[in-house]
């Protein structure tokens, strides 16, 4: 966490996933689903998981866990019904997983206590009922790798980079310098002491006038960090660490190979690539150990991951407009969606429209067979003329959807049976 490539991989995936709506959601017996809002889980979830932090605290401590352990977990705490009553954050680098050899069950050891001068530690045995587990990218299934450790190569060349940096400048910006005698110097141990007390130290004393003794001349040693290739090794390590958490550059400040046309192309990659995986971890990980056996079937966890994926306004709308055309948006669907009231149902919020103009294709033909004799002989041109106003309108509108629904009765009795 001291590279900020790293501590900014981090907090993006941590602050991010943390701040997606959490909800606990039932299957409706007619289909479709709704917001558990009386399920003893959906408080604990969505506004606070415990007394002592937040819902959103308590997802960033775990995501944190697990983007640098490579795991996340938390103590299940429950009353005597079995229920769920609070969910408290445990340091990863203090528990282990291990199996019973006799039931061949797992459990969970965690380090309670540890006396550093005696070496002495307490450890509690837990069973997996009693654990939150979150693992990350593992070889058995069971426990995830620390990218920290897995890519430790690569961060530690960043490290390395970010220490020379530090190094280089604070020794006054030049790597040494030769102080040349026209003859033998006596003592130079002396004139390098002198020197180094009066020069070294970095910027500080950089500025300071140097006095020469006995004809000595002063010669510089210096490469370019550019030279060094210094500056370019560290503009690499930061796409390599954000390889490694798969972030785009652009989102930790790398924006050389970003442009305004791709970065929304970028942007919506990043939630289907990285944030999804990590999205999908934690909402199995919760319904596993969270929800009764019994639940499993009509309730679930879900993140809301929708919001991320919304574009500028302009194309919102456009979206909008073809779902409520088309007839599987509503106003008050729209309205939900951008944060809005919802308007009272007598009011048509809830009412859900559809392009009278459309036909299934298989009636399209006795439609229009029946449009041009239906109107007491009438023509189809003839109904192509102007309607006129008031009543003869809707008295022809009234006699079209008759018309049609001549014609969804005739189309009806034409298909065979079974």
């Amino acid at each position: 966490m001291q590279l900020t490539a790293v501590y900014s991989c981090v907090r993006i995936l941590a602050e991010t996933i943390a701040g997606l709506p959490l909800h606990v959601y039932r299957y409706k017996d007619g289909g479709g689903k709704e917001k558990a809002f009386d399920h003893p889980l959906y408080r604990l979830l969505h506004d606070e998981p415990n007394p002592e932090v937040t819902s959103f605290v308590f997802r960033e401590t775990l995501i944190t866990h697990l983007l640098l352990w490579g795991n996340a977990f938390a103590q299940v705490v429950r009353n005597g019904l079995g229920e769920v009553i609070g969910l408290y954050p445990l340091q990863p680098n203090r528990m282990s997983v291990g199996r019973d050899l006799d039931s061949k069950q797992l459990y969970y050891e965690y380090q309670t206590s540890w006396d550093e001068p005696t070496g002495e530690y307490k450890t509690i045995r837990l069973t997996p009922n009693d654990v939150l587990h979150v693992p990350g990218l593992g070889f058995d299934g069971l426990v995830g790798y620390s990218p920290i450790a897995m890519a430790k190569n690569a961060i530690g060349l960043a490290q390395a980079t970010e220490d020379y940096g530090a190094s280089f400048f604070a020794n006054g910006v030049a790597p040494g310098e030769v102080l040349e005698h026209p003859d033998t110097i006596k003592d130079p141990s002396r004139v390098r002491e002198s020197w180094q007390a009066t020069f070294g130290g970095g910027t500080r004393n950089g500025n300071k006038v140097a006095v020469l003794e006995e004809g000595m001349k002063y010669t510089p040693i210096s490469v370019s960090p550019e030279q060094a290739q210094f500056l370019e090794t560290r503009k690499f390590q930061v796409g390599e660490i954000a390889r490694i958490f798969r972030i785009p550059p652009h989102m930790i400040g790398d924006l050389e190979k970003s442009s305004f046309s791709n970065i929304e192309q970028q942007s919506l990659e990043f939630v289907k690539y990285t944030l999804d995986p990590w999205v999908i971890r934690w909402e199995q990980a919760l319904t596993k150990t969270l929800l009764a056996a019994r639940e499993k079937p009509s309730v679930f966890v879900k993140f809301n991951v929708e919001g991320l994926l919304r574009g500028d306004y302009q194309s919102r709308m456009e979206g909008y407009s073809v779902a409520r055309q088309n007839g599987w948006m509503s106003a008050n669907d729209i309205r939900e969606l951008e944060n809005l009231d919802r308007i009272d149902e007598v009011d048509g919020g809830d009412l859900y429209l559809v392009n009278g103009n459309m036909l299934p294709l298989d009636i399209a033909g006795a439609y229009a067979a029946a449009r041009g004799i239906g109107l007491e002989g009438g023509s189809v041109d003839e109904l192509e003329e102007p309607f006129g106003e008031g009543e003869n309108r809707a008295v022809i509108n009234r006699r079209g959807n008759e018309t049609l629904i001549d014609a969804l009765a005739v189309t009806k009795q034409d298909k065979p049976r079974g």
